[in-house]
């Protein structure tokens, strides 16, 4: 048996869940059974499609969070494939009661996760904080309280007023990916629109041919130094870190005055062959 995968269409998807019969206790029993003692594989795919719709009806409990249900409903149904493997058919209860538990976790590990490339909660009561944060608000506000202060919901939660601020802060900052598609009757993404500062195409070809010239030009007045001469302009006066007249003086076995006139002598040489040759020293 091949499960159901949670994309393309959503309502082919939960129709097609939907054919799959809910199994009595006894029936679930028998799998469960099954894939504890002998590891019956056929056995744990039928647990798994029988309750998928369950996952379907949990998932919609965090649409609120702006995710797709798509999204949600695979990360759910991963949770109920885990709790599938670990349940224990001897402990007298039924599978979805245990297997609920799973799937929260994972659809909220994945929303968490999601939620920020800055990490949104850490430690157990922030993760808390982030899930109980909007249904508080909800809550209050049908008590005729529009916008409930951070105290208001603090007190409610039993927080800190700052730890309240900081996670509806942390909760109102989403990140926002450059290429996607800003809404559905534009094909136009977010980086689409960002100015770019840069030289245009027709500056940076002029600008990469008069490079290319100059270099050239560099090869051509270089190829009429001796090897010293080039050695010295390439290694001393147009290197990024430029060996000193010492350390030329020892390659060459010459003093460091001597490389100085050289170093003289090959400058004299390139300005002559190239008026703007003018190398920072």
């Amino acid at each position: 048996m091949k499960l159901p995968v949670a994309t393309g269409t959503l309502n082919l998807y939960i129709a097609e869940i939907n054919r799959f019969s809910l199994l009595t206790a006894e029936e679930e029993f028998k799998l469960a059974v099954r894939l504890k003692k002998y590891g019956d594989v056929e056995a744990a795919e039928k647990l798994i499609v029988s309750n998928l719709r369950f996952v379907v009806k949990i998932a919609h409990e965090y649409r609120s969070y702006g995710f797709k249900l798509a999204d949600l409903i695979q990360e759910g149904n991963i949770g109920l494939i885990h709790a599938v493997k670990k349940f224990d058919p001897y402990k007298g209860y039924r599978l979805i009661s245990y297997a609920v538990w799973w799937i929260r976790a994972y659809i909220q590990n994945y929303l968490i996760k999601s939620w920020s490339i800055v990490k949104i909660g850490t430690t157990q009561a922030q993760r808390k904080l982030f899930f109980k944060l909007g249904q508080t608000k909800k809550e209050l506000e049908t008590l005729s309280r529009k916008n409930p202060e951070f105290s208001e919901i603090a007190e409610s939660l039993g927080v800190k007023d700052s730890e309240v601020a900081e996670m509806d802060l942390r909760m109102g900052s989403r990140d926002v990916s450059l290429n996607e598609i800003i809404n559905d009757e534009s094909s136009n993404s977010h980086i689409d629109f960002l100015a770019y500062e840069g030289d245009d195409q027709e500056v940076s070809l002029i600008k990469d041919e008069e490079k290319g010239l100059v270099r050239r030009d560099i090869a051509g007045a270089l190829a009429n130094l001796n090897e010293r001469e080039s050695y010295i302009i390439l290694n001393r006066v147009m290197a990024d870190d430029p060996q000193t007249l010492q350390e030329i003086g020892s390659k060459y076995n010459i003093s460091r005055e001597r490389a100085r006139q050289i170093e003289k002598q090959a400058l004299k040489k390139m300005q002559l062959a190239l008026p703007y040759f003018k190398p920072d020293k």
